[in-house]
């Protein structure tokens, strides 16, 4: 089954989907100020998700941050603000689903079997299909994975252009729930995407490798097409990307002008001088917003 969807018709809704396991630092700012400049620029909504699945890595505290710093930066969202933690009934849906149509199974594999496996695929290890015909004899189910095949999984990026993977030999079956009980990202994040209905998914270039798998999981599920616009990765001067395990710094709320001036400018859009409020940058960057303008990246911060 090779996917290729095509752009969605509906009017455009987009989202900013951060997650709680630290606080909005250069990199999850920048995604928030082009998704949000997309939508508006298109008439359309932007909603906000807090993709709070994962409590082992959630930082105390970070999630009420990030809604305070969102609203001292002057963003305004549409729609309820949706958590993840609320949602698992959802998610148990998707997966009986799945399961009902036979597009996932049980597993019994563990980490180091696959690894031990030894194939390196576009993000991480290659799942080798063990299970894929049942779990063997004497063991149990401790993840359910979704099936794909090898056929070309595409779709062109609004920004960063055509991208394609091959499933089964790039990535292999994808984890929907995982083995310790916790839904799998790439799950709970298609499931909320269809659920609120959003039409143009605009986030971080990190994430491109995960779009065909997603693209995969969302036809298996019946969803209608969405397109997608990956924004420039930030880096650091080592090349790492910006996160809480590379000690990027937290957006200072209190200097909320200076942070939105430098989002925008790293995203090809640099504000005049007189345009100082936090108020008056978003009024000019309404009004001069262009995807054209935004270098493909990554991008460095010093």
């Amino acid at each position: 089954m090779s996917v290729t969807l095509d752009a969605p018709s509906r009017p455009y809704r987009g989202r900013f989907a951060p997650s709680p396991t630290g606080l909005l630092h250069a990199g999850s700012l920048t995604t928030a100020v082009g998704s949000y400049l997309e939508a508006k620029r298109h008439g359309g909504e932007w909603w906000l998700r807090m993709e709070d699945l994962d409590p082992p890595r959630e930082m105390a505290g970070a999630a009420d941050a990030i809604l305070r710093t969102l609203a001292a930066l002057g963003f305004e969202w549409d729609g309820e603000l949706v958590w993840q933690h609320a949602r698992h009934e959802r998610y148990r849906a998707a997966l009986d689903q799945l399961l009902a149509q036979g597009h996932a199974y049980g597993c019994g594999c563990t980490r180091r079997e696959i690894a031990e496996a030894g194939v390196r695929g576009a993000d991480g290890m290659v799942y080798p299909g063990t299970c894929r015909n049942g779990v063997a004899a004497g063991r149990t189910a401790r993840a359910w994975r979704l099936r794909v095949d090898d056929a070309p999984t595409c779709f062109v990026d609004r920004l960063q252009g055509p991208y394609c993977q091959r499933l089964q030999s790039e990535i292999g079956d994808v984890v929907l729930l995982r083995a310790d009980g916790f839904w799998a990202y790439q799950l709970a994040v298609v499931v909320d995407d269809m659920a609120q209905g959003m039409t143009d998914i605009v986030r971080g270039a990190d994430l491109l490798v995960s779009t065909p798998r997603q693209l995969w999981l969302r036809q298996c599920l019946g969803g209608a097409a969405v397109t997608h616009c990956h924004l420039p990765l930030m880096v650091n001067a080592a090349g790492e990307k910006l996160s809480k395990q590379t000690l990027a710094p937290a957006i200072d709320a209190a200097s909320a002008a200076v942070e939105l001036r430098r989002a925008l400018t790293r995203l090809g859009h640099t504000p005049p001088p007189d345009a100082g409020s936090v108020a008056e940058l978003w009024q000019w960057a309404r009004a001069h917003w262009q995807l054209a303008r935004v270098p493909a990246g990554p991008i460095v911060i010093a």
